[in-house]
């Protein structure tokens, strides 16, 4: 076995399989109780913090119809209460020892988390654990999380930047459940009810879809031994003696997310228009992702990117512009942003698009792809030196990428990226139907960037 790149074998069950050396003299291990819960450590030496999470393997894409927006509403009402504490008794738990607790719904997972002392490691486990497998759902709670939930979604609805990234994500997708907002619509939230939340955790909350992480001054063991106390408490045990639970498979396939190649204009009188180009791209899993991070990085990653010299520098025709990307089991999606004068709209989705397009048609050099390497390279490092970012490496690794793969390895294999391979992938993706979400003081039948978007 590689002592940096551990795949993950989900049939093993009752024991550790996992004990490596990993980056900066950590040690990451991993062990699957018979449970089926999985729990993965990593060992930072010298640390006096710890961060603690608890993911479970259920986002807003696997919310069955009528229980839209379930996910997120679970997120909010763990906070509520147990039959052991009140909300404020856990709030007050990781106040009176300076940490922090919260939680963040994705599409495809959930992680309830909380960063401490190290020596307050045990408190945390236990807080979480109680949440997650013995909150009251009170009914009460759920008509005034009901009403928080919908000020959320109104704040988000307020800023345009939110806006745009989430219509052109709904447009690139399409009927995929990708697609879906995370955090439901008023309507889905308005219409959703209590038993269909309960039938949402009854459903996917349970020891198998499980996944436990934590990094910073902790011990394996020790952790190890903390979860199954807990969890035992709150019921969550394997379902007879000697009969050990093998961890959840993952979720079903819903094929994979294609661009529509739709666009959207959503009329907003604002001062500034916002806009964003791009198309479906690679599943988390696809080994090009490395290639994708360089050819993101190039255009739009930063200061010395082609749209950040181009569109702001030179023409100074945006103060925000960058690229992104999300990738998620079976798709995902790469757009180009900007925010300008609504003046100035079609000119930026032409400079967008052509700067796609010259990396496409004409490629990088040396110097611009070394430049690209190491910009990544220095962020996962400069990232990884606190016990959060690690925390969340873990349950990465096992819940989106099947395998963990120490920082080393991560950046051997972004240096092994080449000239070709981003040139190559930029012109696959231009090929793909194109997407553009523009939101500011427009009709919606509006046209912008000449000759249109779509491929």
């Amino acid at each position: 076995m590689s002592p940096v790149d551990l795949p993950i074998d989900d049939t093993a069950v009752g024991g550790d399989h996992v004990l490596v050396a990993a980056d900066g003299g950590s040690v990451v291990a991993r062990t699957v109780l018979p449970s089926g819960v999985r729990v993965l450590t990593e060992t930072m030496p010298g640390l006096r913090s710890a961060t603690v999470g608890m993911w479970v393997g259920v986002g807003s894409r696997d919310e069955a119809d009528g229980h839209h927006g379930s996910t997120h509403f679970l997120e909010h009402l763990l906070f509520k209460g147990t039959g052991r504490r009140s909300p404020l008794d856990i709030a007050e738990a990781f106040d009176t020892v300076g940490g922090e607790a919260n939680a963040v719904t994705g599409k495809e997972h959930t992680c309830y988390y909380a960063r401490v002392m190290a020596e307050d490691t045990a408190m945390a486990v236990d807080v979480i654990a109680d949440m997650v497998t013995s909150s009251t759902l009170d009914e009460d709670d759920f008509g005034s999380e009901r009403e928080v939930i919908l000020e959320e979604l109104a704040m988000a609805e307020d800023d345009p930047t939110d806006v745009v990234h989430e219509r052109f994500a709904e447009a690139v997708l399409g009927a995929h459940p990708l697609g879906r907002p995370i955090g439901g619509t008023p309507e889905t939230i308005r219409a959703v009810g209590r038993d269909d939340v309960l039938a949402h955790y009854r459903r996917h909350y349970e020891a198998p879809t499980l996944v436990v992480t934590a990094a910073g001054g902790v011990d394996h063991d020790d952790v190890v031994r903390l979860v199954e106390s807990e969890l035992a408490r709150g019921g969550w045990t394997s379902q007879a003696p000697g009969r050990p639970r093998r961890p959840h498979a993952g979720r079903r396939d819903d094929g994979p997310a294609r661009a529509t190649g739709s666009d959207v204009v959503v009329r907003r009188d604002t001062e500034q228009a916002q806009v964003v180009l791009g198309t479906s791209g690679l599943a988390a899993t696809d080994e090009r992702r490395y290639v994708l991070s360089v050819l993101t990085t190039v255009l739009g990653g930063g200061m010395s990117s082609r749209l950040f010299q181009e569109v702001r520098e030179k023409r100074g025709l945006a103060y925000s512009v960058y690229s992104f990307a999300s990738s998620y089991t079976d798709g995902g999606y790469v757009g180009l942003y900007a925010g300008c004068n609504p003046a100035k709209v079609d000119t930026v989705v032409d400079l967008l698009r052509s700067e796609w397009e010259r990396l496409a048609e004409d490629g990088l050099d040396a110097d611009e792809l070394a430049r690209g390497v190491g910009q990544i390279a220095g962020g996962m490092t400069l990232g990884l030196e606190d016990s959060g970012s690690r925390m969340t490496r873990l349950g990465k690794a096992e819940l989106v990428h099947g395998a963990y793969t120490d920082l080393d390895e991560a950046v051997a294999r972004l240096r092994a990226v080449t000239p070709e391979q981003v040139q190559a992938l930029a012109g696959e993706l231009l090929e793909r139907p194109r997407t553009l979400a523009v939101v500011g003081p427009f009709d919606e039948a509006r046209a912008f960037g000449g000759t249109g978007t779509a491929a």
